[in-house]
C-alpha cells in the first residue's frame, strides 16, 4: 500500500499539467484532488481515476481493471487503473483526466443534494 515519493511527484508532475491539483496521504495510500474535486487514487505505485458509466468503458477497453483494496472482487471501488503507457503522455492523459475530474464533480454533486 506504499507510494514512492518519486512516483508521487511524478503523478503530481502530470496530472498538474491538466488541472490544478493536490495530494493527500490517506490509509496507507495517496489520494488525488483536481480544482478541489476527488478523483483519483495511487496505491502501490498504481494510479487509478473514479469511474462512472460514462468512463469505465474507455478503461475495460484497454483490460484495465478496478481498485481492490481489499482483494475482494466483489467489492470494487469505482476506480479503475489507469494505463502506465498513458501516465508518461501527457497530453494523452488529459482526456482522461477531465472525464475523471467530470466523474468526481457528478459524484460531489449528488452527495450535496443527498
Amino acid at each position: 500500500m506504499a507510494v514512492d515519493a518519486s512516483f508521487l511527484q511524478f503523478v503530481e508532475d502530470q496530472l498538474g499539467q491538466v488541472a490544478s491539483i493536490r495530494s493527500r496521504r490517506m490509509f496507507g495510500g495517496v489520494g488525488i484532488y483536481g480544482d478541489e474535486v476527488f478523483f483519483a487514487v495511487i496505491d502501490d505505485d498504481t494510479v487509478y481515476f473514479k469511474v462512472d458509466d460514462t468512463n469505465r468503458p474507455d478503461f475495460k477497453a484497454l483490460g484495465m481493471g478496478p481498485f481492490l483494496p481489499f482483494g475482494d472482487e466483489a467489492k470494487p471501488m469505482q476506480y479503475y487503473r489507469v494505463p502506465a503507457d498513458l501516465l508518461e503522455d501527457a497530453d494523452a492523459l488529459a482526456p482522461w483526466v477531465r472525464k475523471a475530474l467530470d466523474v468526481g464533480q457528478r459524484a460531489a454533486a449528488g452527495k450535496k443534494k443527498r
